[in-house]
């Protein structure tokens, strides 16, 4: 198996941001189009919608630890724990490509 450079991590990062804020505007179209009539249903969609809600706060969150990743990676920083100072293993960011923490301060 080949290893993995930064620059392929980068590209995951893209296509995963991609990823992300397509499912935020779906998750916006869901969550503003119109309930039914029938109560019942208007119910259930209600519950829906709070799914949706809760999936598009999860996108949002990991799509802003993804672009301060991306910025870390263009300010030469990506590699550096943001707490210690110590390098981040490349397997630790292969697994968690937007960790700023090294696997100890991580712990």
């Amino acid at each position: 198996m080949a290893a993995i450079s930064l620059k392929d991590i980068e590209r995951q990062l893209e296509d995963r941001r991609a990823q992300l804020m397509h499912r935020i505007e779906q998750v916006k179209k869901d969550v503003t189009s119109e309930h039914s009539t029938d109560w019942s249903e208007q119910a259930q969609e209600r519950q829906n919608d709070e799914v949706v809600q809760a999936i598009g706060n999860e996108s949002r969150q990991e799509l802003q630890q993804i672009n301060r990743a991306l910025e870390r990676i263009a300010e030469g920083e990506y590699t550096t724990c943001s707490q210690c100072g110590g390098e981040i293993n490349i397997e630790r960011l292969k697994a968690v490509p937007y960790t700023s923490l090294c696997i100890d301060c991580a712990s």
